[in-house]
């Protein structure tokens, strides 16, 4: 209808412009995709027929297997006893993983075992921590981890890593240690515990954090004594979880014992360990025994912070004459000024009433201020402050 009104609008003796046709294609769609799969068909063909990969283009994995060195002690073999020794290196503890590798052209299956990548990252740091200052050779065994304490010729880590007091003095008046704990995470509240406090409050180090070699090092340096905290098995676990490497009572003592290397080697120079959390564990007697006797065979000291009133951390160290102490009190529980002073005072009644006490607390800003605060007026009340070796001490021979 356009067209012929234009032709009737258009002048006598003028012609129109012819509509350009469509451009079309020489094919069909459905020939395209006819030669698109003949292609494929053909490149498939190509890849089977000349290329030698005997797995079939199955996916593969590499994998680095380390081998011990042939001077490396095994948990079992350290312990005396080398058929434990042959268990934990077919069943090492920690997080190791077995990985089943398939052979894609014989279907043969093998088993790899695979240590966690924390066990790779302590065995990376164990150049670091050797090299911690002050730190006595001769006082240091290799275990598959790293460098771990050991006792060696009469010379104990309790008594040479003891911080100095006047023994004689701490005999003859009331006492109180001060334990500071999990420190090493946080490098500024680290920091703030080893600076504003006395060398005589005892540093409590977890086997955590970026760089916990340093921080104890540097909290030596200070004088300050240090422990380390080993993480245990609380009631709540695993919803409550103390961290990787956790002793717990569902494993064998060779395996506990093996995590109990794997913190023992994260940094050195402490003159005894402590519990972190592990209320379940330590009020468990079959799983703690072995814990308390390697601990004792290597010269430690043991605190028991208190927080299970069922730990048979007491009757276990005096079986084997080992120093202990209990906290009596946590002094930062409740972490108001008013509640921390609080505490502060029935501490300090009771070093009048027994001749010593023992408190531990976190090291929540408040906490060290309360305690830097408090500690400066001890002497006047006749008190005095003991690292928690002193306090030990003391306790054996009273």
């Amino acid at each position: 209808m356009t067209e012929m009104t234009d032709d009737l609008s258009t002048p006598l003796g003028q012609k129109t412009e012819r509509q350009k046709r469509r451009f079309r294609l020489p094919f069909t769609a459905m020939q395209a995709l006819a030669v698109l799969l003949g292609l494929f068909l053909v490149a498939f063909l190509t890849v089977a027929l000349f290329t030698d990969n005997p797995f079939g283009g199955e996916p593969v994995a590499r994998i680095a297997l380390r081998k011990p060195a042939a001077d490396e002690k095994l948990p079992g073999a350290a312990s005396g006893h080398p058929e434990q020794a042959a268990k934990s290196q077919q069943a090492p503890g920690g997080d190791s993983k077995t990985v089943t590798i398939i052979d894609g052209s014989s279907g043969k299956r093998q088993d790899v075992v695979i240590s966690s990548d924390a066990a790779d990252k302590t065995r990376a740091e164990l150049a670091p921590a050797m090299a911690m200052a002050g730190i006595d050779q001769r006082l240091l065994e290799k275990s598959r981890y790293g460098m771990i304490p050991v006792v060696a010729d009469g010379l104990k880590p309790f008594t040479v890593y003891a911080a100095d007091a006047d023994r004689t003095k701490a005999a003859k008046m009331p006492v109180v240690a001060i334990v500071v704990g999990g420190l090493g995470v946080g490098a500024a509240k680290t920091a703030d515990a080893i600076m504003k406090l006395p060398p005589a409050v005892t540093l409590a180090f977890t086997p955590y954090g970026a760089d916990p070699a340093k921080l104890a090092e540097r909290a030596r340096a200070q004088r300050h004594e240090i422990l380390l905290q080993v993480p245990m098995e609380p009631f709540d676990y695993p919803d409550n979880d103390p961290g990787p490497q956790t002793l717990l009572t569902t494993l064998t003592p060779e395996q506990n014992i093996d995590r109990l290397y794997w913190h023992l080697s994260r940094f050195q120079g402490y003159a005894g360990i402590a519990n972190f959390m592990g209320a379940r564990f330590t009020a468990t007697d079959a799983v703690m025994q072995p814990i308390i006797r390697e601990a004792a065979k290597r010269g430690l000291g043991y605190l028991d912070d208190g927080s299970s009133p069922r730990s048979a951390a007491l009757s276990l160290t005096a079986a084997q004459s080992m120093p202990f102490a209990k906290a009596d009190f946590t002094i930062d529980a409740v972490p108001t000024s008013a509640e921390i002073d609080r505490t502060l005072v029935k501490l300090e009644t009771l070093a009048k009433e027994r001749g010593l006490a023992v408190g531990v607390a976190s090291a929540l800003p408040i906490s060290i201020e309360r305690l830097a605060a408090w500690i400066k007026t001890l002497d006047s009340r006749g008190i005095m402050l003991v690292p928690l070796t002193t306090a030990m001490l003391k306790s054996k021979s009273g």
